[in-house]
C-alpha cells in the first residue's frame, strides 16, 4: 500500500495506521497539501473530513495564507476553569435543574464585558456568552486521576475541586469574517503584506479575542447559576492563523481542529461519555507543527448518526452516560448527532500522541454535567 507520505512528502501523519482514516479525510488532506505555498502539513489522530478541508491538521505556508482552511469558527477552542465546588459535595441532579438559559441573551452588560478584553465591537453582541450548536458545550467535571503531581499543581489545580470545560468560539463573528473573504476570493489565498491580508488579519485577531471573551462569559454564567466562582486555568485555540518562524524562515501556520502546543499544557476533551485529558507537550513540537489533536474527532458524519443509533438508543437514554454523567440537550437531533458512538476513541487518540513522544498525560477528568442546549420554547 502506498502511504500518504509517499503520495506527498509534505504530509506528516501522526496516525499509526492510516487505514483508520476516512477516505474523504485523506483526499482532503492530499488536496490541501498541494495548495500553492504549502510547505508542510501535520495530521493528528483525530483527523476527519470537514467543510473545505480536513479537521485535525495544521498547515504551514509561505508568502500566502488561506482563510478557508481554518473555517468559519475563528477562535474556536477550549476554556478550562477551576470552580469553587468541591468533589466531596457533589449535587449533580440538583445542579442540573439549576442550569438553564445559557442559549438566551445575557442580561448583563456585554459592552463592559468586551472592554475587559480590549474589544470595542458590538457585532453579534447578543450571542456573547452563549454556547452555540454543533459540538460546543459547557461541562462540569471531576478529577478522575492525577498522573503528574508536579505539573498538575503548577497552575494551582486542586484535585478536590470540580472543573469546568467550555468549548465554544466566535459565533457569528467568525462566520461573517470567512463569508466576506469567500464572497470575493472563494477558496483562494491572501498574499502577505497586501491590504486585503492586513484587513483579514486585524479582524481575525478580533475574532480570537471575542471567542476567548465568549468562553469566559459562558463560564461565568454557568458557575453563577450554581452559586460559585471560576478561575481560568487555560484557554487555547483550535482554529487560527498565526505568523511563525519555522526552520529559520517566516511563514503562516494554519490550525484547523488542532490545539496550540507551544504555550504550555493543554486540555483535550473526549466525548460527553468519556474522559478529558490535561496533557503537557513534550519535545520541540516542530515536526508536528506545534499542534496537537483537539479532541476525539468525528467517526460518523452528522447526517448518518441518527439512523445508525435510533434503533440502539432511545433519546432519553442518551441523556445519561455510562460514566454517570447527565447530558442537558433538549434538541433531539443534536442529542443523537453528538452521541459518544459518533466519535473516535479519545483514549486511543491520546495514546497515539504519547507513543509519538508528543505529550505526557498530567491528569484525566470525568464528566458530571454536560450542557448543550435547553428548549427555549418551554
Amino acid at each position: 500500500m502506498i502511504t500518504i507520505a509517499e503520495k506527498n512528502p509534505r504530509i506528516r501523519l501522526f496516525v499509526p495506521d492510516q487505514n483508520r482514516l476516512e477516505g474523504d479525510a485523506v483526499q482532503q488532506l492530499l488536496k490541501t497539501a498541494e495548495l500553492p505555498g504549502t510547505e508542510a502539513v501535520a495530521a493528528m489522530p483525530d483527523l476527519h473530513p470537514g467543510k473545505g478541508g480536513p479537521v485535525g491538521a495544521a498547515f504551514l505556508t509561505r508568502q500566502v495564507f488561506y482563510p478557508h482552511l481554518i473555517g468559519s469558527d475563528v477562535g474556536c477552542g477550549m476554556g478550562f476553569y477551576q470552580t469553587g465546588l468541591r468533589k466531596n459535595k457533589v449535587k449533580r441532579d440538583k445542579w442540573a435543574k439549576k442550569l438553564r438559559g445559557l442559549e438566551e441573551i445575557w442580561e448583563g452588560d456585554p459592552v463592559r464585558w468586551l472592554q475587559k478584553y480590549s474589544l470595542q465591537t458590538t457585532d453579534y453582541i447578543e450571542a456573547l456568552g452563549t454556547i452555540g450548536g454543533g459540538n460546543h458545550f459547557a461541562e462540569l467535571q471531576i478529577v478522575e486521576e492525577v498522573r503528574d503531581t508536579e505539573s498538575f499543581a503548577a497552575p494551582g489545580l486542586d484535585k478536590n475541586r470540580l472543573m469546568l470545560l467550555v468549548h465554544s468560539g466566535s459565533r457569528g463573528l467568525g462566520a461573517s469574517l470567512l463569508r466576506k473573504h469567500t464572497d470575493v476570493f472563494g477558496a483562494g489565498s491572501l498574499e502577505e503584506g497586501s491590504e486585503k491580508a492586513g484587513i483579514y488579519l486585524e479582524k481575525h485577531e478580533e475574532a480570537l479575542c471575542w471567542a476567548k471573551a465568549n468562553r469566559a462569559l459562558i463560564a461565568h454564567r454557568f458557575v453563577s447559576l450554581l452559586g460559585t466562582e471560576a478561575k481560568e486555568i487555560l484557554d487555547v485555540f483550535h482554529n487560527s492563523i498565526s505568523r511563525v518562524t519555522y526552520e529559520g524562515k517566516e511563514g503562516w501556520l494554519h490550525r484547523k481542529g488542532v490545539v496550540v502546543s507551544d504555550r504550555g499544557p493543554v486540555i483535550i476533551p473526549g466525548t460527553r461519555g468519556s474522559l478529558s485529558y490535561l496533557v503537557k507537550p513534550e519535545g520541540e513540537q516542530e515536526n508536528n507543527l506545534r499542534s496537537l489533536a483537539h479532541g476525539a474527532g468525528r467517526k460518523w458524519n452528522r447526517r448518518s448518526v441518527k439512523d445508525r443509533l435510533k434503533d440502539r438508543y432511545h433519546a432519553k437514554s442518551l441523556m445519561q452516560t455510562e460514566m454517570g454523567g447527565i447530558v442537558i440537550c433538549e434538541d433531539k437531533n443534536l442529542l443523537y448527532e453528538e452521541a459518544p458512538p459518533a466519535y473516535k476513541n479519545i483514549d486511543r487518540v491520546i495514546q497515539d500522541m504519547a507513543d509519538e513522544g508528543l505529550i505526557r498525560i498530567v491528569a484525566t477528568f470525568r464528566p458530571l454535567i454536560t450542557y448543550k442546549m435547553r428548549d427555549t420554547a418551554k
